[in-house]
C-alpha cells in the first residue's frame, strides 16, 4: 500500500489576486471579480481577461534564457511559500527534491515582444534569448535558482497539463525517487494563444457563461499555482487522480463524455471513493458549446443532480497550463480552514440551456453547513487528454 501524499502548502496568483488569502477572499465573494475587460492584448478588440493585477516578481537578475513573464509569475507563488521550500530543502537533501510543473505558453510572449522589435528595427532586442519560450524553462529556472538535484520536469498537454503535473509528482513520491516536489503550473497571456482561440471562434468578448445557453466562449487568463508536496501530513491530500485519452478530435471533445467519465472513475477508484462521497465538483466549464455540453453529460451520468458544481472560469479566465493546477488550489481552499463549508458560486445569467443536463450549480454565498471532506477537479484538454484530481481534507 502506497503512503498517501499531501499538498502541504499553497502560493497562488492569478486575476483573482495574489497570494491564499486574497484569493480566497475573491473566490468566496458575493460579487464576481478577477476577470475584467481588457484591450491591451489586442488593440481595437476589447475582451474579457482574467489578467493579474498585482505586481510580479521582477526576473532581471536571472540569466536572459530565464527572464519572462511566465517565470515572474511563478516566482510571485514561489515566494509565498519560499520558507516552506527551503526548510524542505535543509530537510531532505537537494538531490531528493523534485519539481514537476504544467505549461503551455512558457515565454512565448518575449518571443511576440521579439518578432515586433525586429519588424521595426531589423533585428532582435539584444536581452532576446530563443530559450525563453522552451517548455522546460520554468522548471530549469527553479532548479537552479534553489540549487536542486532530484528529478525535474515539464508537462505540456495543453489544459491539462498541470493536473498532470500533480499526478506524475505523486507517481516520484511512490516510486521512492524524491522526498518533496515543488509542483504546479504557470501561464501567462499573451496574444497568441488569444488569437488561436479566436481562430476557433471560441472567445468570448464578455465574462464567459459556463452552462448557459448563451455562452460563446472562454475568457482567456493567467495564473500561478504551486504546492509543497510530500508524504509529510498536511492540511490537504491529493486523495486520487485519473487520466485518459479521448484520441477523437485535435481540439473538440468527444461528445458522449467517455474519456471524461474515465478519467473522473479512475480517480474516485484510486481514492478508494464513490461518487455520492464528493462534496464539491469544479467543472472544466469553458462556458464553449461542446465543452459544457460533453462535461455537463458526464458529470451528470457520474454525479447525478444534487452534488453542487460549478465553474470558476469566469472569475479566472481559462488559464490554460496553469487551469488544472489553479482548480486544484481553488478546492485546496473550499476544502482547508472552511468551517461553514463555503462552495466557489458558478456566475453566470441563469439562462439553462435545455439540451443540457441539469446540475447543482452552486448559488453566491452556498455553502454545505459543515466543512467538505473531499473535492474533485476536472481538466480536458484539445486532443482527448483528460485529467480529474480528487482533493481530501486531513482527516476525512
Amino acid at each position: 500500500m502506497t503512503s498517501p501524499v499531501y499538498l502541504n502548502e499553497l502560493g497562488v496568483v492569478c486575476a483573482l489576486g495574489d497570494g491564499p488569502a486574497a484569493v480566497r477572499a475573491a473566490l468566496f465573494a458575493t460579487t464576481p471579480g478577477g476577470v475584467a475587460e481588457n484591450a491591451s492584448l489586442m488593440p481595437g478588440r476589447p475582451l474579457h481577461l482574467g489578467a493579474v493585477q498585482t505586481p510580479v516578481a521582477d526576473v532581471a537578475g536571472l540569466p536572459s534564457v530565464h527572464r519572462s513573464r511566465n517565470n515572474a509569475l511563478l516566482l510571485t507563488a514561489l515566494a509565498q511559500i519560499r520558507p516552506q521550500v527551503d526548510a524542505a530543502i535543509a530537510q531532505y537533501g537537494p538531490e531528493r527534491v523534485a519539481i514537476v510543473l504544467g505549461t503551455s505558453t512558457s515565454g512565448i510572449g518575449e518571443s511576440e515582444q521579439a518578432i515586433d522589435h525586429h519588424q521595426q528595427h531589423g533585428e532582435l532586442p539584444p536581452a532576446f534569448h530563443i530559450g525563453q519560450q522552451e517548455m522546460g524553462s520554468s522548471a530549469m529556472m527553479l532548479c537552479q535558482l534553489l540549487g536542486l538535484g532530484g528529478p525535474s520536469l515539464v508537462i505540456s498537454t495543453a489544459c491539462s497539463s498541470s493536473a498532470k503535473a500533480l499526478a506524475s509528482a505523486a507517481r516520484l513520491l511512490h516510486m521512492g525517487a524524491c522526498d518533496a516536489v515543488i509542483v504546479g503550473g504557470v501561464d501567462m497571456l499573451c496574444a497568441f494563444t488569444v488569437a488561436g482561440f479566436s481562430a476557433l471562434e471560441s472567445v468570448s468578448a464578455a465574462r464567459c457563461n459556463p452552462m448557459s445557453a448563451n455562452r460563446c466562449g472562454i475568457n482567456i487568463g493567467e495564473a500561478a499555482a504551486l504546492f509543497l508536496m510530500s508524504r509529510a501530513m498536511g492540511p490537504v491530500r491529493l486523495a486520487g487522480w485519473g487520466e485518459s485519452s479521448d484520441a477523437h478530435h485535435i481540439s473538440a471533445p468527444e461528445p458522449s463524455g467517455r474519456g471524461a467519465m474515465a478519467a473522473m472513475r479512475a480517480a474516485l477508484q484510486r481514492a478508494g471513493l464513490q461518487p455520492a462521497d464528493i462534496d464539491y465538483v469544479n467543472l472544466h466549464g469553458t462556458a464553449t458549446p461542446q465543452n459544457d455540453a460533453m462535461e455537463s453529460l458526464a458529470v451528470r451520468e457520474l454525479f447525478g443532480a444534487h452534488t453542487p458544481t460549478s465553474s470558476t472560469k469566469p472569475l479566472t479566465g481559462h488559464t490554460l497550463g496553469a487551469a488544472g493546477a489553479l482548480e486544484a488550489a481553488l478546492c485546496w481552499l473550499t476544502l482547508h480552514d472552511n468551517p461553514d463549508g463555503l462552495l466557489p458560486p458558478h456566475w453566470w445569467d441563469g439562462v439553462a440551456d435545455a439540451a443540457l443536463p441539469t446540475l447543482a450549480l452552486v448559488q453566491p454565498g452556498q455553502a454545505l453547513g459543515r466543512p467538505l471532506d473531499y473535492a474533485l477537479s476536472n481538466s480536458f484538454a484539445f486532443g482527448g487528454s483528460n485529467a480529474s484530481v480528487v482533493l481530501a481534507r486531513s482527516g476525512a
